[in-house]
């Protein structure tokens, strides 16, 4: 299950961070196709919009199936056999594609016998573990673990995505947020009155990792690094049935719990991602009633003696870390990455206002 995730990243640094190798070797940055309709966000929900990989034969008959593009994309694939004009009478829900039933179901298997591949981009996705104390769910944000990594001074890019001779044309290298890239489904449905096509997308799901079975038993199907990447979605030189094997889980995660704020999608701030003991809570003030009663309470209740054998602490309700909520994982959590996701976010609200990149 993957119902809710955030990518947030501007456009140019998202651009950056999905740098690859064409078929020849060659370093390439992917090209946008509607880049105004892409609106970045830290609280993404079905239905929204969101930026996907795929490759550019799926637009351009003449193109090398390895080179790829970045397209945004909606939440919620729509079958291209669907009649009805109006996409909300849609009778399912195909927010998720589970694994196991991917080559059953009509509305997965066309569209994959089409090659119609896709990477679903991401800063990481969110999930509600219900507690076993309260009625309350706990939300977690999960996504890869982060390391820093070298600027390579001898990269540089055109602005067409080839590598250019020129120091002028030189950038910075992606050196900060690695997203989460995963496997996902997308077909293009049109209007039967005509009108503008619309892309959709789903994503594939497979069975939780260790680490994550104590959260949810499912998780969408993460896509490690580059050779997978480029098999998923060379759908000219990898059958079906080849790219399928990549689908499976991955333990190269790590997670951290997040305020309750992020459990209304129109809420869209920083705060949503932010590691639960970095968020400042703020206490309630009493009336002016209630500190009058709590002064008489401190200075005419009398106090009770203190038993001398000693009690056990009561374990509270509603543990405040993941080392404490998952107590049956059995993986130890991982802890280094939500020290960098403090310092990028710190870095992300200290930059003036000004700087910031609008929804694009």
């Amino acid at each position: 299950m993957c119902g809710r995730t955030s990518c947030h990243l501007p456009r140019d640094v998202l651009t950056r961070a999905c740098a690859y190798h064409d078929r020849q070797g060659h370093r390439r940055l992917p090209e946008w196709r509607d880049p105004d309709k892409y609106c970045p966000s830290y609280n993404k929900s079905p239905q929204s919009s969101s930026p996907v990989l795929l490759s550019r034969l799926h637009f351009e008959k003449d193109a090398d199936s390895s080179e790829r593009v970045i397209a945004p994309m909606r939440w919620g694939l729509v079958p291209c056999w669907f009649k009805e004009a109006d996409i909300s009478k849609l009778p399912f829900n195909i927010t998720n594609c589970r694994s196991d039933t991917i080559m059953e179901k009509r509305s997965f298997k066309v569209p994959l016998g089409k090659g119609r591949r896709c990477v679903v981009l991401a800063d990481g996705f969110y999930e509600w573990q219900r507690s076993q104390v309260t009625s309350q769910s706990q939300p977690y944000f999960i996504y890869f673990p982060q390391a820093k990594t070298d600027k390579v001074a001898a990269a540089a890019w055109a602005p067409g995505g080839h590598a250019a001779d020129s120091p002028e044309c030189w950038a910075k290298v992606w050196d900060s947020w690695r997203p989460l890239t995963m496997a996902g489904i997308f077909d293009c449905w049109e209007p039967p009155e005509g009108g503008e096509l619309l892309y959709s997308y789903s994503i594939i799901t497979v069975d939780s990792c260790r680490s994550l079975t104590d959260i949810h038993p499912r998780m969408p199907a993460i896509l490690d690094g580059e050779e997978a990447i480029s098999k998923w979605l060379d759908f000219g030189e990898v059958p079906a049935q080849e790219a399928l094997r990549l689908i499976q889980p991955t333990d190269n995660i790590t997670f951290h719990p997040v305020s309750s704020v992020v459990n209304n999608a129109r809420n869209n701030t920083p705060e949503c991602l932010t590691p639960l003991s970095l968020v400042v809570k703020k206490e309630p003030k009493a009336s002016g009633s209630s500190q009058m009663m709590m002064q008489w309470l401190a200075t005419k209740s009398p106090k009770k003696e203190a038993t001398k054998s000693p009690k056990k602490e009561d374990k509270p309700a509603v543990p405040q870390w993941t080392s404490q909520f998952l107590q049956k994982s059995p993986l130890p959590t991982k802890r280094g990455a939500p020290g960098l996701l403090e310092r990028w976010l710190k870095r992300e609200s200290e930059e003036p206002a000004a700087k910031r990149p609008p929804c694009e």
